[in-house]
């Protein structure tokens, strides 16, 4: 059984399951960032995960992408499995604009997280909600 990594589930919503992978909304106002994780247990690099799983990612993430650009008209998508603190195989999928507050610099580290509203995490959550395809199996909320 999948087991998320606790750090992870403190710092995010989880929105539901794509075929291979978990998404997660990360709970920072400053940009829309989801994280993907796979759900496969003890896995800390993409290279682990089997050639099938690796191509499924890799066509989850670019949907992800894809999807979060548009829904949130962003000037440049980062995408980043860094790993450094949460072991877990995770992906970070984060919106940027050139006039954000870490612009041009990574949101890693630049500036404390700044927790979303109710109504903030509502109206990202419905946006998302819009934009994924309809086969996503979506996760209860509880905010």
């Amino acid at each position: 059984m999948f087991k998320l990594d606790q750090r992870l589930a403190n710092d995010c919503v989880q929105l539901g399951d794509f075929p291979l992978c978990r998404l997660l909304l990360m709970n920072d106002s400053q940009y829309p960032w989801c994280i993907l994780v796979p759900r496969v247990n003890d896995v800390t690099e993409i290279f682990e995960l089997s050639e099938r799983d690796q191509q499924r990612l890799s066509a989850e993430s670019s949907l992800l992408s894809q999807l979060l650009s548009k829904t949130f008209s962003a000037d440049k998508m980062n995408v980043a499995a860094l790993g450094n603190v949460v072991s877990q195989l995770h992906i970070h999928h984060v919106v940027r604009y050139s006039n954000d507050a870490a612009w041009p610099a990574p949101v890693w580290g630049r500036l404390p997280v700044k927790p979303c509203t109710v109504d903030e995490m509502q109206a990202r959550l419905s946006q998302l909600k819009r934009m994924l395809p309809p086969d996503f199996e979506f996760a209860e909320q509880s905010l």
